[in-house]
């Protein structure tokens, strides 16, 4: 009996050594910092971890996702990248949510030749000016937005146009190119005033007391958060919002529309994620999984974090292999499946062909949503190669 004891015991413990090891993926977010997206994006890769696995993993091996918080620090982004790195040993990195993090963390990237894929930074530094071999980014760029929101933005009457955007690197790259494009298509307009509060301390009051004496006839908002909660009830109150047509990036995600709620000013045109109406065949299942997981509707973060993801195990089954050298050539022109449909990451500047919706807000029940709504294909809003290679490094480009 000892002998077969001891047998036992021996193949449970061969058993377990035999097993391969986990692909590890590290994903660092500010989920300390913004909650309201990065609960709803972590609960979207989860998702999709827990599908991958339930199908028997990848190249015969469970995926492990281990996620670390930056609190919204590019310098604390970096520190837990290295810890991920030296004491986890990844494979891939993944995640970032506010541009400038990303930005620290694709420099990481570069410097360790470390597969890294933005899901949130929206900043086009990410794939062009400061663009690397190993960084790709998945959701739609600041370019794309902007160019989604000028091409209505321009059947406008307006001719004088205002700007508010939160003073860092998103915000700065938005109003660039949206009044780039604006003028491009409509050379009679004009911007007459433009606001820069810091990021999370907008003053709503003084913002639109400057912005409104410059008399404009429309505005172009690219605030989001808590700044946009206060801009739209301090823009309600002074009777500025509906009168004064607004364009605004994001605004219509559900992680906002939420906050809003009764407040949601009517009429802005806005991109956004009507959930409740798309009735594609893809995204009923992903909203039929998500809701039995977590007992609640999906947002855009759910989206962004399950696609994440996605792209990823696609890649390494593509390479059949997480060597990073690999998984990069795999990525290029990689075409993988999103609650949106089917999404290719561009050779050229590595960014996806993911889009987004565009429609205009209004109160339906007491709470915002979009409404006369369509799909923006990513890959109708992105600039010429050519355009590309004259912003991005050419080193990036081998």
């Amino acid at each position: 009996m000892k002998r077969l004891g001891f047998a036992l015991v021996f193949g449970a413990c061969a058993a377990v050594f035999a097993q391969p090891a986990p692909i590890k993926i590290g994903e660092i977010n500010s989920y300390s910092t913004m909650p309201q997206f990065t609960t709803p994006y972590r609960q979207g890769w989860q998702l999709a971890v827990e599908q991958i696995n339930a199908a028997g993993g990848l190249l015969g091996r469970k995926v492990e996702v281990i996620s670390r918080d930056d609190a919204g620090k590019p310098d604390e982004a970096l520190r837990l990248a290295i810890e991920l790195g030296s004491s986890e040993k990844v494979d891939v990195l993944a995640g970032g949510y506010l541009s400038n993090v990303g930005l620290a963390l694709a420099d990481h990237a570069a410097k360790n030749k470390r597969l890294y894929v933005a899901s949130e930074p929206l900043t086009d530094a990410i794939v062009w000016d400061k663009g690397n071999r190993y960084t790709f980014r998945l959701r739609p760029s600041t370019y794309m937005q902007a160019a989604m929101l000028v091409e209505e933005a321009a059947k406008l009457p307006a001719k004088r146009w205002a700007t508010i955007a939160p003073n860092y690197e998103y915000g700065q790259s938005a109003v660039a190119t949206f009044k780039a494009q604006l003028k491009a298509r409509r050379p009679d307009v004009e911007f007459v005033a433009e606001q820069w509060p810091v990021l999370g301390k907008l003053d709503a009051g003084s913002t639109l007391q400057a912005i409104m004496q410059a008399k404009p006839d429309a505005i172009m908002n690219v605030t989001f958060g808590a700044d946009l909660a206060k801009l739209v009830r301090e823009g309600n109150q002074r009777n500025v919002f509906p009168k004064t047509p607004v364009v605004s990036l994001l605004s219509g995600e559900p992680e906002y529309l939420d906050v809003l709620k009764d407040e949601t000013p009517a009429g802005w045109i806005v991109t956004g994620y009507p959930w409740d109406q798309i009735d594609t065949k893809a995204h009923a299942a992903f909203a039929a999984e998500y809701y039995k997981k977590y007992h609640e509707n999906p947002r855009m973060g759910s989206v962004v974090g399950y696609s994440t993801m996605q792209a990823i195990f696609a890649a390494i089954a593509k390479a059949k292999s997480v060597d990073n050298e690999k998984l990069v050539m795999a990525m290029r022109g990689l075409q993988f499946s999103t609650p949106f449909g089917p999404v290719e990451f561009r050779a050229v500047d590595q960014q996806s062909t993911m889009g987004a919706y565009v429609g205009k807000l209004e109160q339906r029940g007491g709470k915002g949503s979009m409404v006369q709504w369509r799909y923006a294909n990513g890959k109708d809003y992105q600039p010429s190669d050519t355009y590309v290679r004259s912003r991005r490094p050419a080193a990036a480009m081998q």
